[in-house]
Formats: C-alpha cells, sequence, structure tokens
C-alpha cells in the first residue's frame, strides 16, 4: 500500500514539475503598428512536443494562458486580443490544458453552427428548401451562405431574403454580370434564370470535429457551383469552394466575433469565367431589413468615408456595415487582405439598402481561367457599440503585419 501511494505521489510530482517546466519560448517580434486579433502560427515544435500536442498552452509574463491548436498546415494557431506598436511578446509553451471554448454543430436548426462559449456566432445555410416567407419564388431559393451572423452580445447583423431585394443572403459571393461560353449568365440575380448557385457540400474539416470542442478555432468548408442556364443545358461554370473560420479572441480593445472567410475559385470545365466591368457581384454583405431607408443603416470605411453616396465607387481597406440591433447598435466590417486581387478593395454602397459589395470587376475586366484557382481573403470583425475605426485599423494590421515567430529550447 505505501509503495503504491509512493508512486502515485511521484507520478503527480513528475506531472506537477512537467507542467511547470517551460517547454519551448515562443517570441513575436515587435511591429511599428497596433495589432489586434493578431493570428499567430507557430511553428511545430520539436519531436518531444510533438507527442503531447493537446497539452500546450502559451503563457505570457503575467501568467496569463492562450490556448494552442493544430492546424492542417502543422502549425499551432494562438491568438493574441491585443499587441502595442513597437513591443514584441515573449510566451512559454508549457503542458497545461486548455479548455474548449469553439464548438461546432452539423445538425442546427438550419445548417452549420458555430458557436463560443455556448453562443452561437456563426450559422451557414445548408437546406434551401426552408423559406422564411410563403411569397418567396423557387427560382431564387439556394442555400450555401452565411445567416445569421450575430455580435458579441448575440445580435443579428445579417438579413436573408429581404423584402426588396430577396436575392440577397447574408453574406455570398457569385457573380452579377458573367460571360460563360460566349453567352451572357448571372449568378446574382437567379430570378432572372441565367443562373444558379448550388451547394454540393458542405461540412467540418477532419481537423475539426463536429459537437466537440476546439480550444482556439473552429473551421467549415463547402462547395458551391455556380450553373450557367442559358444554354441548351444546364452547365457548371465555376466551382466555388469556401473557409470559414472563426476563432475565440482573448480580452483586447473590446469584444468582437472575428472569423476568416476564403473562396478559392476555379473553372468547372475547360471554358473560362469571363467577367466584363461592372458595379456589383463578387462579395455581397447584407443587413436586416429592419436597416432598409436611407437613415436606416450605418456605414464608415478605413478611409473615413461615413456617407454611402461618396463612400460607393471608393476603395478601401476594410469597410463597416452596421444598423440598429438587441444591443443598441452593432455591425460588420470586412477587411481584406492585402494581396487580394485589385486590393484596396472596390467598393459598391447601396444608396438606400443595408448592403455592400467588394467588386474587383469595378476597376475593369478580368476572367478566371481554367487551372487558375482564384483566391480571395476576408476576415470579418463583428461588434457591438458604435463602429470603432481604431479597432478595425489595428486589426487589419494583423494582416498587413502578420507575426513573426521565433521558436527556442
Amino acid at each position: 500500500m505505501l509503495n503504491r501511494l509512493i508512486r502515485i505521489s511521484s507520478l503527480a510530482l513528475a506531472a506537477a514539475l512537467r507542467a511547470a517546466e517551460p517547454a519551448a519560448m515562443v517570441t513575436i517580434s515587435p511591429a511599428p503598428v497596433e495589432r489586434a486579433a493578431l493570428v499567430v502560427k507557430v511553428p511545430m515544435p520539436s519531436s518531444d512536443l510533438a507527442s503531447d500536442l493537446k497539452g500546450l498552452c502559451a503563457f505570457d509574463a503575467d501568467g496569463r494562458a492562450y490556448p494552442l491548436q493544430e492546424d492542417a498546415s502543422r502549425h499551432f494557431i494562438l491568438v493574441l486580443g491585443f499587441v502595442p506598436a513597437n513591443r514584441g511578446v515573449s510566451l512559454e509553451l508549457r503542458h497545461a490544458e486548455a479548455k474548449d471554448a469553439v464548438h461546432g454543430d452539423s445538425h442546427g436548426e438550419d445548417g452549420l453552427t458555430i458557436s463560443i462559449r455556448g453562443r452561437e456566432h456563426l450559422n451557414f445555410r445548408i437546406d434551401k428548401t426552408r423559406k422564411p416567407r410563403a411569397d418567396i419564388s423557387p427560382d431564387i431559393l439556394r442555400a450555401g451562405y452565411l445567416h445569421p451572423v450575430r455580435s458579441p452580445s448575440g445580435a443579428v447583423v445579417t438579413g436573408d431574403y429581404p423584402s426588396n431585394h430577396p436575392h440577397h443572403h447574408g453574406i455570398w459571393t457569385p457573380y452579377t454580370q458573367a460571360i460563360f461560353q460566349g453567352r451572357a449568365t448571372d449568378f446574382w440575380n437567379m430570378q432572372n434564370k441565367k443562373g444558379r448557385v448550388d451547394l454540393d457540400h458542405a461540412s467540418f474539416l477532419p481537423t475539426s470535429k463536429p459537437g466537440s470542442g476546439h480550444p482556439v478555432f473552429e473551421q467549415l468548408a463547402a462547395t458551391l457551383t455556380m450553373t450557367d442556364l442559358t444554354g441548351p443545358a444546364p452547365t457548371p461554370a465555376l466551382h466555388d469552394h469556401w473557409t470559414v473560420r472563426l476563432y475565440d479572441v482573448p480580452s483586447g480593445l473590446k469584444p468582437m466575433v472575428v472569423f476568416d472567410l476564403t473562396t478559392t475559385q476555379v473553372c468547372a470545365g475547360k471554358d473560362a469565367l469571363e467577367l466584363p466591368e461592372y458595379h456589383y457581384g463578387s462579395f455581397g454583405l447584407r443587413g436586416p431589413d429592419a436597416w432598409n431607408g436611407k437613415e436606416g443603416a450605418r456605414f464608415l470605411t478605413s478611409e473615413g468615408i461615413t456617407d454611402r453616396k461618396i463612400g460607393d465607387g471608393t476603395r478601401a481597406r476594410w469597410c463597416y456595415l452596421g444598423g440598429k440591433t438587441s444591443a443598441g447598435l452593432s455591425g460588420t466590417a470586412v477587411l481584406g487582405f492585402p494581396d487580394n486581387f485589385r486590393f484596396p478593395m472596390p467598393l459598391r454602397l447601396h444608396p438606400d439598402m443595408p448592403y455592400f459589395s467588394i467588386v474587383p470587376q469595378k476597376l475593369g475586366a478580368f476572367s478566371i481561367q481554367p487551372g487558375k484557382p482564384y483566391v480571395t481573403r476576408y476576415r470579418c470583425i463583428v461588434t457591438d457599440g458604435e463602429p470603432d475605426a481604431k479597432l478595425f485599423d489595428a486589426c487589419w494590421n494583423s494582416l498587413a503585419h502578420p507575426a513573426v515567430v521565433t521558436v527556442t529550447k
């Protein structure tokens, strides 16, 4: 009995010492600007750590723990809420238990849902048969978009099948003016019956297990197909592969919901998709019906523009759309990654509807060619309260000045 107690005590002591001893040091180099919601990719440490990946946390000088999570690129991901300008960050990697904060659920009421600490923030719609109203034409029923998107307080900041433009859907990414096989087609205005968008597949990625939680992020993948209807038979023109990743962001400048949307668009066959110059299409964000009217929605761009008529046709690093909600005021800032095609983002701000589009076609025609994937990345920041340009700038700085990381033993 005594020997057994000694063995148990020895194991407990070994575990305690193991948790207390740094397994590695992570150093994040300073940047000349403030950064918020900084997503840090830490190279995989040495093999002696790789045997227990789930048990690692990063600790700062004040003893605060930042959980880590492995992604498909064999990096650890951690998120810092705020890093001041010209200040580096030193973290110790130690073995410690991290609680699961982010949960994906493949059995949501109307799609794939992602929650943080029990509060749902994202829903990806997968059932196109569900009608919010009986008057909606079957021609515009679709799935494969984000709605509802919810703020930190749970307020809804997107709209779906709005009364004045029922072909608008939360966050969605079809093209409007397009030419396929020499014919004019349109995947945005599905009521015109020139094109449609079908959801082929949607699921959480293999690294994410629906129903279980994760300490840093949850991720889903989907494939949509834009199908041309102007030829002798419906013909797939473009596959649109989505990746959505929602992060748990530690406290920083203010509470925020942060998620990335990456679209990888590839030709469905041997024919290119030609995209003539046009003023809307591609990425769209639609707000709730309650934000309709010239005074119903709030806009703000990275250039300080709040008048939507002045902002229409301008370019920006980010654009915010908000309005009155159950939290008082809530909204979403969409940030473009600096390596996106035709960045800064060319904007379409609608004069009286709560909606904007990010439209590379505004700057002239281009095409998506077979064998050449067209990749676009956005980071969305959802907040309650007045739109905070300083916060959105700091979040965009995290894209322009990504973390430079060094790992030492």
